[in-house]
């Protein structure tokens, strides 16, 4: 396993982003997927993400790649062989199991940033977050709140704390903010503290 990047002083060299395989019905979404391409392409920040072609993960890649960004996919076989991963991007790995991908992607980040998504995001969001709290990796993870989207699972981790099941040190590495932007800004300085 690796330690998912540096915390030196440099340029953060990449981010990981986990986001939907749909595109969802709230085109705030969307938008916050293209967003966050853009943004981290203006910083010069690489994205590495789950490698497909649709959905917010797809929307995310393109508006990198159009905003001359750098972007790395990883993703499972079983899904390349469904005709989902992206054939235009910078970097594309292939490999065999999820848990070999949420691997990967964790030793090429230097942080984490969640975009709206369901089962697979909160799956790989919350592991980076426990990799972290066990000391595998020292990468922070950043929610981008878009609409609220995540005031549930916020204050599902606030009770988790409050009964005591969730130290406040523990709680902390698990952070939202409301916006793609702030959020980005929120992982890159803390990746970079």
């Amino acid at each position: 396993m690796s330690t998912g990047g540096s915390l030196s002083s440099q340029p953060p060299r990449a981010v990981a982003v986990f986001c939907g395989s749909s595109a969802g019905q709230r085109r705030q979404h969307l938008e916050a997927a293209r967003e966050a391409g853009r943004e981290l392409a203006r910083l010069g920040v690489t994205v590495v993400y789950g490698g497909a072609s649709v959905g917010l993960m797809g929307a995310l890649a393109d508006a990198c790649l159009v905003a001359g960004g750098r972007v790395v996919g990883v993703i499972p076989r079983l899904l390349v062989d469904l005709e989902l991963a992206h054939t235009g991007l910078t970097e594309l790995h292939v490999v065999e199991t999820m848990a070999e991908r949420k691997a990967l992607m964790a030793g090429l980040a230097d942080g984490f940033l969640v975009l709206p998504g369901a089962y697979g995001t909160l799956d790989e969001a919350f592991e980076m977050v426990t990799w972290r709290q066990l000391g595998l990796h020292a990468g922070p993870l950043v929610f981008a709140n878009v609409g609220g989207y995540y005031d549930g699972l916020r204050q599902l981790l606030d009770r988790a704390r409050e009964d005591g099941l969730l130290s406040a040190a523990n709680r902390e590495l698990a952070v939202f903010e409301p916006d793609v932007r702030i959020a980005i800004a929120r992982l890159l300085a803390e990746i970079a503290d």
